[in-house]
C-alpha cells in the first residue's frame, strides 16, 4: 500500500486545493511535529521523552503557531496565503479547551500550509517555513505584547 500511495505524490497544487483544508492541516501537524521532534533530539541528546515533549509544547501550541503565522503572513506566497486563509476559516467542530478561538484558527491555518507544501513536494519551501518558525519561537517574544 505504501508503494501505491507514493506513486500519488506529490500532488499538483490543484490536487491540493481539492482537498478539506483540515485534512491538510491533519497530516500539517503531523510533519511539523516531527520536524520539532528531530530538532530536539538532535540539540539535547541526553535529554530524557518527558523532557522532550515539555520542550517541544513550546513549538506546537496553538498560541506558538499564531505567532509564527503571524509574522510570517507577509512573506507567503499568493497560493500560500490562500491556502493558510482556507484553513484559519474552516470550521472546526472542536477547539481544545486551553486555546484561544483565535490562536486555533491561525494555527489550523499554519498546519493547513505546512500539509499542502508537504503533500505537493516543495520540501525547500517547507523547511524554509520550519526553519523560520524555529526561529520565532526560540526568539521567545511575547505574543500577547503583539495582540
Amino acid at each position: 500500500m505504501g508503494e501505491r500511495m507514493m506513486q500519488q505524490m506529490p500532488l499538483t497544487d490543484a490536487g491540493a486545493r481539492n482537498y478539506n483544508p483540515l485534512s491538510l492541516a491533519f497530516i500539517g501537524d503531523s510533519i511539523y511535529e516531527n520536524y520539532v521532534r528531530e530538532k530536539l533530539i538532535l540539540t539535547h541528546p541526553t535529554m530524557l521523552p518527558r523532557d522532550l515533549h515539555i520542550e517541544a509544547i513550546q513549538y506546537v501550541k496553538a498560541a506558538s503557531q499564531s505567532r509564527i503565522v503571524t509574522q510570517l503572513e507577509t512573506q507567503l506566497s499568493e497560493e500560500e496565503h490562500y491556502i493558510y486563509k482556507r484553513g484559519r476559516n474552516t470550521k472546526s467542530h472542536t477547539i481544545p479547551k486551553n486555546a484561544d478561538v483565535l490562536d486555533y484558527k491561525r494555527a489550523s491555518g499554519f498546519e493547513a500550509l505546512i500539509g499542502y507544501l508537504y503533500l505537493t513536494g516543495k520540501k525547500e519551501r517547507l523547511e524554509e517555513i520550519i526553519m523560520y518558525s524555529f526561529e520565532v519561537i526560540e526568539r521567545g517574544e511575547s505574543y500577547d505584547e503583539e495582540r
